[in-house]
Formats: structure tokens, C-alpha cells, sequence
């Protein structure tokens, strides 16, 4: 696994941004400063626990594969955007 931040992962399927973006927790209301790259993961990884919130019990192995993947490939690239996002 990569640990660049401005390249994506190659199991990655999701829409890639060609900009970066300022993202805001909601829960925390902390900032951080995102590449292209990393928004296209992050926005990937919220958008499948949107998902297997969803589905529940009927969520396949490979969504559920592929969100861990994204959590781990962020927490490598990017500890501290990790924890002010997705921690």
C-alpha cells in the first residue's frame, strides 16, 4: 500500500476529485486541509457507512472490505487528517 497522500490506491473504484477540498467534521467542527486524492477516499469511506447503515445485515464482504481498506489506507497516508476526520 502507498503511503502518498496524492496517489490513489489501486484497488480504488470511486469518483476521483481533481481538487482538494476543506472538509469540516460534524461532529468535532475541526478543519483539515484534504488533497484531491484524499477527498476522493474520504468522500468514499462516508459514503459507504451511509451504506452499510442502509443495508444493515444484507451489506456484502466486499463493501464492507472495501471501507476498512479506505480507513486504513487514510490512517497510512495521513495520521492526523485521520484523526481529525475520521476518528
Amino acid at each position: 500500500m502507498s503511503n502518498n497522500k496524492n496517489t490513489l490506491p489501486s484497488w480504488f473504484e470511486g469518483t476521483k476529485y481533481k481538487n482538494g477540498e476543506t472538509i469540516t467534521n460534524p461532529f468535532s467542527g475541526e478543519q483539515y486541509e484534504l488533497t484531491a486524492e484524499q477527498l476522493s477516499v474520504y468522500d468514499f469511506i462516508m459514503g459507504t457507512q451511509i451504506v452499510m447503515e442502509t443495508m444493515g445485515t444484507t451489506v456484502n464482504n466486499k463493501i464492507i472490505n472495501d471501507f476498512h481498506k479506505g480507513l486504513d489506507w487514510f490512517r497510512e497516508t495521513d495520521a492526523k487528517g485521520y484523526m481529525k476526520l475520521l476518528d
